[in-house]
C-alpha cells in the first residue's frame, strides 16, 4: 500500500498551481491514485460528499495520515443544482492536504475551512478522512 500512497502524493505534488481541476476536487484525488500508480479505482459516488458518506469519513477524525482522502462539507451551485457537493483533498502528511480549489494547492487540513469560497458557495467544513484501504478496495491494475 505504501507504494500507492507515494505514487499518489508524488503525482499530486507535480500538479501544484494547476488550474484545470477547479470544481473537480474529487476527480483530482482519484487521478492522483489512478494516474500516479497506473491503476483504476472502484470509486464511491460522483461527488466528494457522496464519497465522504460512502467511505464513512465522519468515523475518522483528527490529523489525517499520509495518503488518505480528507473530506469537507461544502454547499454551492453547479449547473443550477444547489447542494452539498463537498470538497476533498489528499493528505500529504503532517496535517497538510493537497487539493484542487481555485488551483491545486497545499493547506493545513483545518485551514481549508478558512478559504474564501467561490461566489454562492459556503466555506468548507471538515468532516473527516477515509483510510487508504477503503480507497484502494476493488482497484485494478491497468494493463501496459
Amino acid at each position: 500500500m505504501h507504494e500507492y500512497i507515494e505514487g499518489a502524493v508524488r503525482w499530486a505534488m507535480d500538479k501544484l498551481d494547476a488550474t484545470d481541476y477547479a470544481f473537480r476536487c474529487y476527480a483530482f484525488t482519484e487521478d492522483a491514485y489512478e494516474l500516479g500508480n497506473n491503476i483504476v479505482l472502484d470509486g464511491q459516488g460522483c461527488t466528494a460528499k457522496e464519497a465522504a458518506d460512502a467511505y464513512g469519513a465522519e468515523q475518522y477524525t483528527g490529523i489525517p495520515p499520509k495518503g488518505v482522502y480528507v473530506f469537507y462539507d461544502c454547499w454551492g451551485t453547479i449547473h443550477g443544482d444547489y447542494r452539498n457537493w463537498g470538497h476533498v483533498g489528499l493528505s500529504a502528511e503532517d496535517g497538510q492536504v493537497i487539493h484542487a480549489w481555485d488551483k491545486v494547492r497545499i493547506d493545513n487540513y483545518l485551514d481549508i475551512e478558512t478559504l474564501a469560497p467561490a461566489a454562492g458557495w459556503t466555506k468548507p467544513h471538515y468532516i473527516g478522512w477515509a483510510p487508504v484501504s477503503k480507497i484502494l478496495r476493488g482497484m485494478t491494475v491497468r494493463e501496459a
